[in-house]
């Protein structure tokens, strides 16, 4: 996967890159701030795009949104110091499918960059209830009414949302993960949302968790 990085700290961002290049990523630029991401963006079109929030001249979010505006396809993970409410909230509605602490585990890291890779929204440890929060605050009107799921995705749903892996998931079930990644895209496309969050949301609301 073709990789484009945006941050202002150099030592930071050479050991970045190298770490990703060690696993098998190909990094096609760098950038030390949101406008210069940008214009890599345009020129380069990553296939991915890890930034920080907290960038001079021109920040990150506001990078998020532009980017997403003119290339939708690209996706784009928050690698950030920031765990505060307003960054995170602010990251994900700007189009961002994934926000990851620089605290992270280097594994775990990776196994998230891998599931970006195959389609989901990933947040860091911890912030999936932040989210969940801020969804429990819509408006009644806003909810929207779902078809009903089969009794294997309600299973599958009532796992997820309970916190557990696909992969755990599956040992449980006796599926495999990759059944379960179908299955989770399969009760996505049926409830016309975006995010795993969404869906542990909806499970909550349900009933199920």
């Amino acid at each position: 996967m073709n990789v484009l990085l945006a941050d202002d700290h150099p030592l930071f961002l050479e050991g970045l890159r190298n770490l990703l290049v060690s696993r098998g990523f190909t990094v096609v630029g760098t950038a030390r701030n949101g406008l210069e991401a940008l214009e890599k963006a345009r020129a380069l079109h990553p296939e991915l795009i890890i930034m920080d929030i907290q960038m001079p001249q021109f920040d990150g979010l506001s990078a998020v949104r532009l980017i997403k505006m003119e290339l939708p396809e690209t996706k784009i993970v928050m690698l950030t110091v920031s765990a505060e409410d307003e960054d995170l909230f602010g990251a994900i509605k700007n189009g961002a499918c994934g926000y990851l602490l620089k605290t992270q585990d280097t594994d775990e890291f990776f196994a998230l960059l891998e599931a970006v890779t195959q389609g989901e929204a990933v947040l860091g440890p911890g912030l999936t209830t932040r989210i969940l929060h801020e969804f429990a605050r819509w408006p009644s009107s806003e909810k929207q009414s779902h078809p009903e799921l089969s009794p294997r995705q309600i299973q599958v749903l009532t796992l997820v949302a309970q916190g557990l892996t696909y992969k755990e998931v599956g040992e449980k079930l006796f599926l495999s993960e990759r059944t379960i990644k179908y299955h989770m895209g399969q009760i996505v496309a049926r409830l016309h949302i975006h995010h795993r969050a969404e869906v542990i949301e909806y499970a909550r609301r349900s009933g199920l968790v």
